[in-house]
């Protein structure tokens, strides 16, 4: 059977390739798709998958937004003319949803963001199943109609955490923290003012400050970087991660590296899971993040038996694709 992935940002690449080494080896034809982005190209290239590039991520209006949108759908219809895929998967791609509704394909989403409205709206409607982290409230996805709710124990990044071996790491005399900027051109965190730059020079006190930026300059429509990082082996390996968005800080929780959350965008659901669940996961504000910052930084937790327990969404995402077909 085809089954196509589509990928928007880094974590869908991370995703796609956790879900997609599972269907091949079921068997399956694996169609992996993406579009230009900061992260996704480099990303797929370093995991060793080259997926087809359909469209790009231009950020600069509303305007830009919908437009890219619409040729991406145009793309993806003239990509399937002669093969259409059985099954499509995404974690909330609105075009690969647009065009599968439209082509008649069943659809399996993952999701794991409340906050994010349109996204939600323009993709959970359309989905045959959607594959939601225990974490989330159940009214989640009902909210939006969905026809089928299927809950995992865990949060999304263990399907790629699960297993992972880092790379050596960095040598260096001072601790290493890792601070992530905040998604600032998301529409979900529009109005948010992003301040993490004046985090560095407090936090290099502490150690030695790596800061990882979303996009390029503001003038760069695409926000092309001047260089790709693989963030999950670099917080793999260091002391401290602190970060305005979620998923960076889920992954360091999941492999034990102390992980501080800041900013209201913190308080997220999956977030509060992993913390009540004992991961080392702190949201605090900007105004406490440094003494968060002194008191957890070199320390490290063994989260190996709970990571352990969690499900796998990938295993029941390559699992729910063997019944839809059946």
């Amino acid at each position: 059977m085809k089954i196509w992935y589509d990928a928007c940002t880094g974590k869908h690449i991370r995703y796609g390739v956790a879900i997609g080494r599972r269907l091949r080896e079921a068997g399956h034809e694996f169609i992996f798709t993406t579009r230009e982005h900061p992260d996704t190209i480099p990303l797929a290239k370093l995991l060793g998958e080259s997926p087809i590039v359909v469209g790009k991520y231009n950020p600069a209006s509303l305007f830009s937004r919908l437009e890219e949108s619409a040729k991406r759908i145009i793309g993806f219809s003239k990509l399937f003319t002669e093969n259409k895929p059985d099954i499509a998967v995404a974690h909330q791609s609105v075009e690969l949803c647009r065009t599968a509704f439209g082509l008649g394909i069943p659809i399996i989403l993952t999701a794991d963001t409340p906050h994010a409205l349109s996204v939600n709206n323009l993709t959970i409607p359309f989905a045959h199943t959607v594959v939601v982290s225990e974490a989330l409230p159940k009214t989640f996805p009902r909210k939006y109609c969905a026809q089928r709710i299927v809950p995992f124990k865990g949060v999304d990044e263990v399907a790629w955490i699960q297993g992972y071996q880092p790379l050596n790491a960095p040598d260096l005399e001072k601790p290493l923290i890792v601070l992530r900027q905040v998604e600032h051109r998301a529409a979900y965190a529009q109005g948010k003012t992003d301040i993490a730059r004046n985090l560095t020079e407090e936090l290099g006190k502490l150690g030695n400050v790596q800061f990882i930026e979303r996009y390029g300059q503001e003038g760069d429509a695409f926000g092309v970087k001047s260089e790709f990082i693989d963030s999950v082996n670099l917080i793999a390996n260091a002391d401290l991660v602190i970060s305005y968005g979620g998923t960076i800080a889920r992954e360091a929780a999941l492999l034990g590296v102390p992980s501080i959350a800041v900013s209201d965008m913190a308080k997220t659901n999956v977030n509060v899971y992993l913390a009540k669940k004992g991961f080392p996961l702190f949201i605090t504000t900007e105004q406490d993040v440094l003494a968060y910052a002194k008191k957890y930084v070199g320390k490290r937790f063994d989260v190996a038996s709970k990571l352990a327990a969690f499900d796998n969404p990938a295993d029941i995402v390559a699992e729910l694709v063997e019944t839809i077909i059946a």
